[in-house]
């Protein structure tokens, strides 16, 4: 134990000499005459919020689809109407062959609507079984909307989900059906309060068959939740779009009602799902502390923190820096971490706080060797007496 409180008068000894030496006028001029500008700091250095740019987190990223067409080779067909007429144009889907192939890495391709590259199922995947689709963002973001656009007809019923544990455990963001009650036991449309403003919502929005072709759907994590206008404020919403995965599980094909007649193989060969495009548009997490993200040694992707934060998503202060309690920065306020001022009261708090020693757990020599300690913190001489004799 008297280790441990020599090491931690150590780490407060530096930190005032860090003060002593770097801290006010000193530090900034060097900074200033060091730094290229820096969004996060305004034209006169002081500090201000500064977000990452808006992207599509979901571009060139590996999707996991647990089920593709192709393996082995097989038939599929493309369903097209004129007036009242229904004809059925049928294809190879081959994952062997490039020019037949629908493989998920379509979905987070290059998005060309002249030279469209579609991600297609296994045919005919109903009810109750699923397919799903899953993404790794490889950080967390904080996520705008989720889009998907299609090549086959949009399903009768999907959810979008998140997960804010890199998919350990999965919460819904939306659902869409014809029939909410009965596919998710949800009501259609029900009303968001600041009650459930972290709950997802089922409707019947965006579920019809047609357009056979290109149809959207586009889900908005703020849409209709009361305290969006106050995002800033609102640690509910602020945890409701953050996520480090999204899932897409499609639940329910449409079809004609033709799956069950005579020639039902060929209706059956004519009922996937396919999607052209997938985005989960967002920025990277930093809680206004950076302005972009970078990848570290490991090749993770991190905020680069400034603020004197740190942290993968900047959500603590830097050692050294607690002169005040982390917050995020707002439009207001960026809540710049502080370096630890050298007076006794606070630093007796930042002793106690950063060592997490608790009087209950010293016995009586370690005790005493605490309050000297505490007494004498503005003392640099006194406390390097005291490790040199507690050595001896």
């Amino acid at each position: 134990m008297l280790r441990i409180l020599d090491a931690c008068v150590t780490l407060v000894t530096f930190s005032c000499l860090v003060e002593g030496v770097f801290g006010g006028y000193g530090m900034s001029m060097f900074a200033a005459q060091t730094s290229p500008p820096d969004p996060c700091y305004d034209d006169t250095g002081n500090p201000r919020r500064c977000i990452p740019d808006f992207v599509n987190s979901a571009f060139g990223k590996e999707v996991r689809a647990s089920s593709t067409c192709g393996k082995p080779a097989g038939r599929y067909c493309v369903v097209t109407e004129k007036g009242d007429e229904r004809n059925r144009n049928c294809h190879i889907c081959d994952a062997s062959d490039p020019k037949k192939h629908h493989p998920p890495a379509y979905l987070t391709d290059l998005n060309n609507p002249h030279n469209l590259t579609c991600w297609q199922s296994e045919n005919y995947i109903q009810y109750p079984q699923n397919v799903t689709l899953t993404l790794s963002l490889s950080k967390k973001f904080e996520v705008t909307y989720v889009s998907l656009q299609f090549c086959s007809p949009r399903p009768e019923s999907m959810a979008i989900y998140k997960s804010m544990d890199y998919g350990k455990t999965w919460v819904p963001f939306q659902f869409y059906s014809t029939q909410c009650r009965k596919m998710y036991n949800k009501p259609n449309k029900a009303t968001i309060t600041k009650q459930n403003e972290q709950e997802a919502i089922c409707t019947d929005s965006h579920t019809d068959m047609h357009p056979l072709s290109g149809g959207l759907i586009a889900f908005s994590t703020l849409d209709g939740r009361p305290s969006a206008h106050d995002f800033d404020n609102s640690p509910v919403l602020q945890d409701w779009v953050t996520a480090t995965d999204i899932k897409v599980t499609f639940s329910r094909l449409h079809t004609f009602g033709d799956e069950n007649e005579d020639d039902s193989e060929l209706a059956r060969d004519s009922y996937f799902y396919a999607v052209s495009d997938l985005q989960v548009g967002g920025r990277c997490k930093c809680n206004g502390h950076a302005s972009r993200c970078v990848k570290d040694r490991d090749g993770n992707l991190i905020c680069e923190c400034k603020h004197n934060t740190a942290g993968p998503e900047c959500d603590r202060c830097k050692p050294f820096h607690y002169d005040r309690p982390w917050q995020r920065a707002t439009a207001r306020e960026a809540n710049e971490c502080l370096l630890a001022k050298c007076k006794t009261p606070y630093l007796s708090h930042l002793f106690i706080r950063n060592c997490a020693i608790r009087r209950e757990n010293l016995n009586a020599q370690d005790v005493v060797k605490l309050q000297i300690v505490q007494v004498n913190l503005t003392s640099l001489q006194y406390i390097r007496l005291n490790i040199v004799s507690d050595k001896g």
